[in-house]
């Protein structure tokens, strides 16, 4: 089962930067697993997600993938 908050955030306590981005490294164990999460988060088409740090997300899943992967690791 892939949680949104282990695939990524919209808020980066890390960067103090805002938007769908992937878990920084400094707060995961597994930065490539959380990468892989995000298809399985994709294919969800949830409308509405919660990442644990940050806004909820409401404008879909799909476009929360789309833009961690374009911001990248960090």
């Amino acid at each position: 089962m892939a949680r949104a908050g282990d695939a990524f955030v919209t808020f980066n306590p890390y960067t103090v930067s805002n938007g769908p981005q992937i878990v920084s490294g400094a707060a995961t164990g597994n930065s490539e697993r959380a990468v892989e999460w995000l298809d399985a988060l994709a294919a969800t088409a949830t409308p509405v997600v919660l990442t644990g740090h940050g806004d909820p997300w409401t404008q879909g899943v799909a476009s929360a993938v789309e833009q961690a992967r374009a911001a990248g690791a960090s």
